[in-house]
């Protein structure tokens, strides 16, 4: 991966869920080679609705003092999400028939200066305002 590559929360999920099997292993794989090479970028959305799914909705959640230390280090990667992304966001959810929530994912990931943005949910292959979708586990 070249350039700065935005994370979605479905990725941290995976990363940190015992139960997700391969999906794993490849999504631990993906955010090594993105602290490796210092190009992971996430937004305060994005942490939010990890810390959420974390400790809510996996067959075994995490403990809140374990998924807000995973939240701690990610915060790192993080961006401040200002009223310039939302405004952006309504556009790209118009433009590409998205979601407002993906919308603002990608206002978000244009804003740090990605050229990808890693995630199951929205559609591999799809280039939305510059970003390239990828699925890393769609491999």
């Amino acid at each position: 991966m070249s350039g700065k590559t935005f994370i979605d929360s479905n990725i941290l999920l995976y990363a940190h869920d015992l139960d997700a099997g391969k999906k794993r292993s490849m999504a631990e794989e993906a955010l090594r080679e993105l602290w490796a090479s210092r190009s992971g970028v996430v937004s305060p959305q994005v942490l939010q609705e990890f810390y959420v799914n974390a400790t809510r909705k996996l067959a075994k959640p995490l403990t809140k003092e374990f998924a807000q230390s995973i939240v701690e280090q990610y915060a790192n990667w993080c961006i401040e999400t200002t009223s310039a992304e939302v405004l952006s966001a309504f556009r790209i959810e118009r433009d590409a028939k998205i979601s407002f929530w993906d919308a603002l994912i990608c206002a978000s990931a244009l804003k740090a200066g990605a050229t990808v943005l890693l995630s199951e949910d929205m559609n591999a292959g799809q280039h939305i305002a510059g970003l390239s979708i990828q699925n890393p586990f769609a491999r």
